[in-house]
This record gives structure tokens, C-alpha cells and sequence, in this order.
């Protein structure tokens, strides 16, 4: 075959990325549960290239190969669009970050772009690092950055021992994340980026979110908001101002428990006082073309299948997932075992009325069955067992249906001991920071129907009235599957 020339390579490039921009421009006034359906996967291109498959496939190669050198050439050098290698990029990751990007910014017009990770930890990693370089005007100034205490284990970890020890970036902790004048006075010149979960894990921590927007960018810096348990189907940070969402998509979003993956989705022309433009225009873009091509954190093309196909009901299952909470959240709430129930949809808790200035159900108010725009609160709850953290254990080996795991956002039901578990590393003076006393068993509500979940906590509960349940120790099968039996006395 002759050369075509690599300006030919380019000129067809600019006009795919006009017939893509026009496409997107079109999907872009669908609805919430469409755009999660068809996502930027399209007709034309299922016809074009796809032999016509109506669910996007999935592309288990490592590499992409070239036409020739020119093609090779503009390629590598990131003149054209490319797939290049799937450490960096790959069609099926393409479709998984175009969905996401889109319902983040759902509603707005802020302008998206989104790097998939292999976790929720990389996607926080790749989301804070690239703040976190030394000012060559100020080589010897203390980078610091400011986040509020509540926040998930692993992310404690990362900032206390990983930033803060290690590489002394010190972590500037913000106890009660709803005093504005608490994040205000940890800011200084050499902040680099605020950062909060909205809801907190497992404390459901919350804060005013305009307020701390309005802050940061009058300091020039940026906010990172890991709303992982809300979801863009109940809260989209960067349509109030945040310039940039963290996602663990193993959650939620991957609800079925088939695929571990993370997300970053932020803004263009983004807030920061980091001297580097190009980070600045497009962070989405930037971390997975540069970054993250030369550390390798981005989501392997199984994974982003497996997200990409839970993510088509969203918006409902956090509906169904929400209800559910409240119901149960509401039986814990009179319970005479229960010393406190945490959930933002109760009425009674201290920040039920600003979580409602903020947690809607997307789209409720064209929804049939609601007509109007109505608040819910997502999947994730904590209750505390009257007494010690024994008593919490006792209650919690007393559950037949609700699994006793670290996981959350499943289908299924699952509940842990944050203690014993997720925050367990970050010691007893980090879990006091944090509100996590060791009698907090942690519930993430799923799908089942209510009255059986409330059954299943009412058979753990009843051990603090006698009535023990208890594994006996484990029978092995032939296939080495563990078949302990329940035994009841």
C-alpha cells in the first residue's frame, strides 16, 4: 500500500472529531437514563466498524496496529486519536469514560473529561498527585493539602502514611467539615487542592459544598470530591463548581460485584494555583495521556465492560437502593438495641436539612411516577449497637443474609465493623478524628426487599436478648467450598 502522508492521517482525524462533536452535542440533551444506556456508543459506528452489535464490544487486545509509519507517527505523538496500547487507552475504556464524563456534567454545561483507573484508590492517587509538585519559584516551601478527617480507610492511608510520613506533604484535617472557618483557616500559600467524600464512609459526614467551592477558588486552588456513594444520580459536584469527582466504580456503579474500578471526571480549565496549563485545560486528558501512561493505574478493558453494562440503570437502582435505606434506617432508628442510627434521610440527623439542599434523585421531576423533584439519600447507613465493640461483633455474626465483607454498592446487602476492618489501620486515634467507635457496624443496603433485610438484622439483633447464633467450625466439601453449618441454640 503507498503512504498516504501523515497530514492525511491528521485530516481525517479533524473530521472524525467534528462528526464526534456534533454526535455528542446530540446526546448531550437525552435524558439521565438514556445517556446511561446508549452512552456515546452509536449507531453509525456500530454499522461502520462493529458488524452491526448493538452493545458495545469489548476489546480484550493490548496494542493497536498502524496503517503505516505516518499513521504510526502521528499516533505516538498524540496528533491523532489512538488506542495505541491498553495500559494508556483502549476502546472499551473509551466508552466506559465517555458515559461517565457525560452524567457528571449531566444537566450543565461544563465542559467533562474522565481517565477510568483499576481501582478507586488509583483514581484518588491519580486524581491529588499531579497537584502535588514542588513550586520551582519556591523549591523549598511545605506542600500541603487540606481534607477533611471522614474520610474512607484506604484514603486515610494514602494521605497520613503515603503523603504526609513518607514524602512530608502534610495533611491538613478538617474535623467538623460543615464550619466553613475551619477550612479556611488550614489554607495558605502552599495549599494545593481541598478534598471531601460527600457522603462520608461510614460516618456520613457532609458540608456545604458552594461554601467550600466559593473558598478554595478565591485561593486559586481546586476541590476533589469523592462521591462515590452518591453517585451522579444523586449528586454531580462539578455542576455546583467542584472541578474535580472521584468515583470507585467497583461501587455503586459496578453493583453486581463483577468488576474493580475507579474513575476521575473533571472539568475543563479547571482551578489551580500549579504552574502547568495543559494539566489545567483538560486534567482528564492530561493524567491519562501522561501521568498515568507512565505508571500504568488505568482500568484493564474487562473491567471497563463490566462497569460500562452495570451502568445502564443507574439512576434507578439508587433509587430502589435509597428507599430501602430509609425503610431500614428508620426500623434501626426504634430500636431498642440501637444507641444511634447514622443516615442523612433521617430527619433528626444534624445534616438531613443540608444534604436535601444537595442529594436529589436526577431527573425525578420528569420521572411518571414522581413528577417533581424528590431528595434521596443513597445506599450507605451505620448504626450503633448498644454496649462494646462485643457486643457489635455478636450482632453482626448473627446475620444469615446480609454479607459480612468489606465490599459496598452491591445488589446484595453487606454490612462490616469499620473498626476491625476498612479504618482499622489508621488507629484508634485516627478513628476517633473520624467518629468511628468500635460498636459502628456499617450497612450498605441492596436491592432485596426491605422486610427480609430487617429480619436478617432482627436475627442479629436478637443475640443481645439471648438468642445466639453462632458458625460452627467448618465441614470442607470435596471441592474445598467451605459448608459451615448454622447451628442455633
Amino acid at each position: 500500500m503507498k503512504p498516504q502522508g501523515k497530514n492525511y492521517y491528521i485530516d481525517a482525524a479533524k473530521h472524525s472529531a467534528q462528526w464526534h462533536a456534533e454526535n455528542m452535542k446530540r446526546i448531550k440533551k437525552q435524558k439521565f437514563d438514556t445517556i446511561s444506556v446508549h452512552g456515546i456508543y452509536s449507531m453509525q459506528e456500530a454499522l461502520d466498524f462493529n458488524q452491526g452489535s448493538i452493545i458495545e464490544p469489548i476489546y480484550m487486545s493490548t496494542s493497536q496496529a498502524y496503517r503505516d509509519a505516518d499513521e504510526m507517527e502521528a499516533a505516538l505523538g498524540y496528533e491523532i486519536p489512538t488506542w495505541c496500547y491498553s495500559r494508556i487507552a483502549n476502546p472499551s475504556m473509551y466508552y466506559l469514560e465517555g458515559v461517565l464524563a457525560l452524567l457528571e456534567g449531566y444537566g450543565s454545561n461544563v465542559e467533562t473529561s474522565c481517565c477510568a483507573t483499576a481501582s478507586g484508590m488509583s483514581a484518588i492517587m491519580s486524581a491529588v498527585e499531579p497537584f502535588l509538585v514542588t513550586d520551582p519559584d519556591d523549591p523549598d516551601a511545605k506542600l500541603n493539602f487540606v481534607a477533611t478527617s471522614q474520610v474512607y480507610g484506604g484514603t486515610f492511608q494514602q494521605f497520613a502514611v503515603r503523603k504526609d510520613q513518607e514524602r512530608n506533604i502534610e495533611w491538613r484535617k478538617v474535623i467538623h467539615s460543615n464550619d466553613i472557618n475551619e477550612w479556611a483557616k488550614l489554607i495558605d500559600k502552599n495549599t494545593r487542592f481541598i478534598y471531601g467524600e460527600m457522603p462520608s464512609n461510614p460516618g456520613q459526614a457532609f458540608f456545604d459544598l458552594d461554601k467550600v467551592v466559593e473558598l478554595a477558588h478565591s485561593h486559586g486552588i481546586p476541590v476533589i470530591v469523592d462521591a462515590t456513594v452518591a453517585t451522579p444520580a444523586l449528586l454531580r459536584p462539578l455542576t455546583r463548581g467542584a472541578d474535580i469527582v472521584v468515583q470507585s466504580i467497583s461501587k455503586t456503579i459496578t453493583s453486581s460485584g463483577f468488576g474493580i474500578g475507579g474513575a476521575v471526571i473533571a472539568r475543563k480549565n479547571l482551578t489551580s494555583n500549579v504552574k502547568n496549563e495543559a494539566m489545567k485545560a483538560d486534567f482528564g486528558m492530561y493524567i491519562k495521556a501522561l501521568p498515568n501512561r507512565d505508571n500504568g493505574p488505568n482500568i484493564s478493558p474487562f473491567n471497563a465492560v463490566m462497569a460500562l453494562n452495570d451502568s445502564r440503570n443507574l439512576r434507578t437502582k439508587v433509587d430502589r437502593f435509597s428507599r430501602n435505606t430509609l425503610t431500614v434506617a428508620n426500623y434501626l432508628n426504634n430500636h431498642k438495641h440501637i444507641e444511634q442510627v447514622d443516615y442523612l434521610g433521617l430527619e433528626e440527623h444534624p445534616l438531613h436539612e443540608l444534604a436535601s439542599k444537595y442529594l436529589f434523585l436526577v431527573d425525578s421531576e420528569v420521572d411518571p411516577l414522581y413528577k417533581k423533584k424528590v431528595n434521596r439519600y443513597g445506599h450507605l447507613m451505620s448504626f450503633r449497637v448498644k454496649g462494646d465493640g462485643q457486643a457489635a461483633r455478636d450482632v453482626f455474626d448473627g446475620f444469615q443474609m446480609i454479607w459480612r465483607a468489606t465490599d459496598l454498592g452491591r445488589i446484595k446487602s453487606v454490612a462490616t465493623i469499620p473498626a476491625i476492618s476498612t479504618h482499622s489501620q489508621q488507629g484508634e486515634e485516627g478513628r476517633k478524628l473520624a467518629d468511628i467507635p468500635p460498636n459502628l457496624i456499617r450497612l450498605c443496603v441492596g436491592g432485596e426487599h426491605p422486610d427480609d433485610i430487617i429480619a436478617d438484622l432482627d436475627r442479629g439483633l436478637a443475640v443481645l436478648d439471648g438468642k445466639k447464633y453462632f458458625i460452627s467450625s467448618p465441614e470442607y466439601s470435596a471441592g474445598g467450598a467451605s459448608s459451615a453449618k448454622l447451628i442455633r441454640n
